[in-house]
């Protein structure tokens, strides 16, 4: 995968306007990402900051410490796993968290994914400190809009749906609207990438001939991926999925996953 880097700001941006403002930042493990919206249109987009920016904004010290309409900020997963609504309580939590790869300096969250499940998931302490400062409660995990608008967008009972950020991949499954399965592998090159897949595949019955594949993120429509990924599967492209008002130079499928946090309300922290 290519490690991009892109940059846009609407002309009609200002930072005296940000009242008017949605934040969306999107944290990876050493890094993050950050959009600005304006009523559904999409006016400001930077990505692969270094974390040590949002712990201690430099550069975007003016950005970062305005007082936006809403901010929403989407926290990774070193692991995770889900339970079925019914079945959680406060009580269980902690016994619920062991099934996790706790490592050391971790903090486990629990919050609603979607109405039929909670996504338990420990990220580094560091950064949810980082996050408390914009507040816990506008936190969610960072998939959770991605899979939100899948779910909106009438999935197909034989597609499956990839997000690539640099060399994690998650894939998603959606059966009668409803989600199937969700898990994220890491992944190095294309012949990974293409093993995961099919493995998902066969483990939930899908004819790969029959599949559907579309995939976001880091990636390029005519990338050497995506052809891989076509040799196996009925179909492999990229998602054309568009949650906000996008300027003609910012590529859909490149923004949805942090575009798609705009769905997601304050936080549900459980």
């Amino acid at each position: 995968m290519n490690e991009h880097n892109y940059t846009y700001h609407d002309d009609n941006f200002s930072l005296d306007k940000t009242e008017d403002y949605v934040l969306l930042i999107q944290v990876e493990n050493n890094s993050f990402s950050y959009a600005i919206t304006e009523n559904g249109k999409l006016i400001a987009w930077a990505e692969n900051y270094p974390f040590d920016e949002l712990s201690d904004p430099q550069e975007l010290l003016d950005l970062l410490s305005a007082k936006y309409r809403q901010m929403i900020i989407g926290l990774p997963a070193h692991s995770f796993t889900l339970v079925p609504t019914a079945l959680f309580s406060d009580e269980r939590l902690p016994n619920l968290a062991r099934f996790l790869d706790t490592k050391p300096n971790s903090k486990v969250l629990a919050q609603i994914l979607d109405k039929e499940n909670i996504i338990i998931y420990n990220t580094s302490e560091t950064i949810v400190n980082a996050a408390d400062e914009f507040g816990i409660r506008n936190t969610v995990y960072t998939s959770k809009g991605w899979l939100t608008a899948i779910a909106q967008n009438n999935p197909g009972n034989n597609y499956l749906y990839l997000n690539i950020e640099k060399d994690k991949v998650e894939i998603a499954h959606f059966s009668q609207d409803k989600l199937r399965f969700y898990n994220s592998f890491d992944f190095n090159g294309d012949d990974e990438l293409l093993y995961f897949a099919v493995l998902v595949a066969n483990e939930l019955s899908l004819d790969a001939k029959y599949t559907s594949l579309y995939v976001s993120g880091n990636i390029e429509a005519d990338s050497k991926s995506l052809t891989r990924l076509a040799e196996f599967f009925g179909k492999a492209e990229v998602n054309s999925l568009q949650v906000l008002q996008l300027p003609s130079e910012v590529i859909a499928h490149r923004v949805l996953s942090i575009s798609a946090l705009s769905l997601c309300a304050l936080s549900e922290v459980v």
